[in-house]
Parts: C-alpha cells; sequence; structure tokens
C-alpha cells in the first residue's frame, strides 16, 4: 500500500494560554551556551545548584526508606508519619480547626488538585499579579477564563483589595494568596490578611495559601499563616520540602485544608478521588517529611543569613541606577525590580542574556500592571557572582539606554 502522509495532529487550543516564562527563556541561554559562553542563571529557584545543601539526616532517612524496600506505592494521601507531622507542625504554628492533610508530588500538583477539584466551567478564582505562572498554566489547562487582581507595588507589593473586590463576579469561588510571595519577596501583614479572610468570609470563598517559603523570612519576623489567622474560613495551605528544606529534585508537597469541617467536607472529598486517581506521591521521600519538620533545624539560620546579605546586594545594585527601583524583598529568595525602559522588558530580557550572558525573567512573564516593565531576579548565587551579575546588568542598561 503507497504510504500516504499523516495528517498534523494539533494540540489542544486550551494550551495556547500556557506559558511558563521562567523555564521558556531557557532556549535562548542554551543557544548562548553552544556559543561558548559562561551563563549565569538567575531564572529558576534551584538553591542546590548553588551553595545550598539538603539536610544530611533527611537524605538518611530517605536512603533508609529505600534500604527497607519503602520503594512500592504509599497510600494516595500519604504515608501516616507525614500527615501526623505536617499536621503537627500546622497546630505548633496556630492552625486549629485542620480537616485534612494530603502529600503530593511537589506542592504543585497540591495546587492542580485543589484548583481542579473545586472549579466548574464557566467559574473563576482571584489569581495575583505577578504571580507565579502554575497558577494561570493549571488554570487554563482547566480552560478556566482568569480573574487578576493586582498586587500594589506602592505598598510593599501588598494585595489590593479594592481591585479584588472590582474583579469579583457572582462566580468567583477563590482567591489565590502567595505569601511570601514569588516573584516580589512581599510578605503580608496581620491587618491584611485578616482583611483578606474578611473578603472570603463574605463570599464564601476558598482561600488557596502558598506558603513554600514561610521558613524564609528575611529580616527575623515570624510568618503569620492565614489559615491560622482565620480559622472559620476555608483555606488550602500548601507546603513542601523544596525551598525550606532543600530538596527540589525530591518533589514533595503538600496541601492542609482547615475551615469549618461541615463546609470543606464534599470539596475534600474531591480532593481525595483526585488523589486515589494518580496513585501516590513519590514513596521513599516521604519519610523525609517527619525528621525535617521535626528534627533539627540548624539549616535555616545559614540559610536565612545567606539571603539576608544577598538581598542586600541586590538592593544595593538596584539604587545604583536611576532606571531600577525595587521594593526590598522580605521573604523567599526573588527580587522583583522596576525598570524605566523605552522597550518591552521580555526584549530586555532577552538582550541581557544575548550580549551579557545573564538570565533573569521578565515581569510580563509574571503579570504586571499594564504600562510598567519589571524583571525578576533569584539572588541564590554566591555573593560574588551575584555581584557580577549585577554589575553586568547595569553596564547592559548603560550601554543601551545610556546613563
Amino acid at each position: 500500500m503507497p504510504i500516504t502522509q499523516s495528517k498534523e495532529i494539533a494540540a489542544a487550543k486550551r494550551l495556547d494560554n500556557v506559558r511558563y516564562a521562567i523555564r521558556d527563556l531557557a532556549l535562548i541561554a542554551d543557544d548562548v551556551a553552544r556559543q561558548g559562553h559562561e551563563v549565569l542563571y538567575l531564572n529558576v529557584g534551584n538553591p542546590n545548584v548553588f551553595d545550598f545543601v539538603t539536610p544530611p539526616h533527611m537524605i538518611e532517612a530517605v536512603y533508609k526508606a529505600m534500604r527497607e524496600n519503602k520503594n512500592g506505592y504509599a497510600p494516595s494521601p500519604g504515608i501516616p508519619a507525614a500527615l501526623t507531622a505536617i499536621r503537627n507542625e500546622a497546630e505548633s504554628r496556630g492552625f486549629t480547626s485542620i480537616q485534612d492533610v494530603f502529600v503530593t508530588s511537589g506542592a504543585s500538583e497540591s495546587v492542580d488538585l485543589a484548583l481542579t477539584a473545586l472549579l466548574n466551567p464557566g467559574e473563576n478564582i482571584l489569581t495575583p499579579v505577578p504571580d507565579y505562572p502554575l497558577y494561570t498554566a493549571v488554570l487554563a489547562k482547566l480552560d478556566i477564563e482568569l480573574n487578576p487582581y493586582f498586587l500594589n507595588e506602592d505598598d510593599g507589593w501588598q494585595p489590593d483589595l479594592v481591585h479584588a473586590k472590582s474583579k469579583a463576579t457572582s462566580k468567583t469561588r477563590g482567591i489565590v494568596l502567595i505569601n511570601p510571595n514569588n516573584p516580589t519577596g512581599a510578605v503580608c501583614t496581620r491587618k491584611m490578611l485578616e482583611e483578606i479572610a474578611e473578603l472570603a468570609r463574605r463570599n464564601n470563598w476558598i482561600i488557596f495559601a502558598d506558603e513554600i517559603y514561610d521558613k524564609l523570612m528575611l529580616d527575623g519576623d515570624e510568618h503569620l499563616s492565614i489559615g491560622a489567622v482565620a480559622p472559620d474560613v476555608p483555606v488550602v495551605t500548601f507546603g513542601g520540602l523544596s525551598k525550606n528544606y532543600l530538596a527540589p529534585g525530591w518533589r514533595i508537597g503538600w496541601g492542609i485544608v482547615s475551615g469549618d469541617a461541615a463546609a470543606v467536607k464534599p470539596y475534600i472529598e474531591g480532593i481525595h478521588r483526585l488523589l486515589r486517581a494518580r496513585l501516590c506521591a513519590n514513596h521513599p521521600e516521604q519519610y523525609a517529611i517527619k525528621p525535617a519538620l521535626e528534627g533539627p533545624q540548624d539549616h535555616l539560620a545559614g540559610v536565612r543569613e545567606k539571603l539576608r546579605r544577598r538581598r542586600d546586594i541586590t538592593m544595593q545594585a538596584c539604587n545604583s541606577n536611576s532606571r531600577i527601583s525595587c521594593v526590598a524583598p522580605r521573604g523567599a529568595f526573588y527580587a522583583f525590580p522596576k525598570i524605566n525602559i523605552p522597550e518591552n522588558d521580555e526584549t530586555f530580557v532577552k538582550e541581557l542574556c544575548r550580549q551579557k550572558h545573564v538570565l533573569v525573567v521578565h515581569g510580563s512573564g509574571f503579570g504586571q500592571k499594564p504600562g510598567t516593565q519589571h524583571f525578576r531576579v533569584v539572588f541564590l548565587p554566591e555573593e560574588r557572582q551575584l555581584s557580577q551579575a549585577y554589575a553586568s546588568i547595569i553596564d547592559f542598561m548603560n550601554e543601551r539606554y545610556g546613563q
């Protein structure tokens, strides 16, 4: 039989809105590297490629689990020891109405499951601008129309609740709060948490609280979880081992559902249907959760001290050029400088990589207010590398736009 050419197999239309600027830019960096240049990557929050090391007692716990042949399937919600440790640690931080805990393949899967279990066609949730692109990607995959609300740069990147209220509709089911924030490094005040909780309370919303960086507070402040501040409000709090415990490649995250038991019961049942359908999270790595949360926390002081110094170097660099301004990050390891340039920030970022071999992420990849330009920097590299990168950025701006 003659061979006929196959027809093109198109991807689903709903994927047109799936973007992940943080990794999409790596294609340009790869091209620069192929030309023989060394690229300094300030685009991905991956501490282990720099001078941050997973605590050894966590590694030993995983090795032990593997040696004991904990290599088959785990219970779909997670192993009991891990679930108990997550619950106990949250209660120690003030949670009083925990109704469920589940372990996932990274906090990203927790987010995916939590949104999928909630949203019907035509409904929406409020997502922050700027935001971590995972949320918009999951919503695009679900074919859910985006409903963004602004963070207020003039108020330290606190949520703009006036804008959030104006964007709410009868089809709005919840609101996303990233605290500490990626990409800005902002941390919500107690007053702001209380106001968000009251907004959710009045509208019967779920709050999706992304707190993956909750132990990486840079100025000695205590992190406040909105699930602890508002125990009566339905909240799904996302956490994991990736950032606080320096093990992003293990892909271990979790969700904590809190609030009124009767109100969240059917929603929890929906989450568990999805948990069962995907079998389980990585099994041996779950045995690191209990020693991580209950064992030595010595590494955290050193991590925070490094990040404080690197945050301060970042701010010094931002203050050294009239075209850059930046709200000082108070948590995590990101800064989101504002730039005054005569072209869009995506062009800025791509040309910076091509000409100076420094890779950052354009602010439009996270969303930003119209008429503003930003870029996100990850300040994880060692201080010498970081200073070198910032010097290259300043040189690039002076050469391209003038002093």
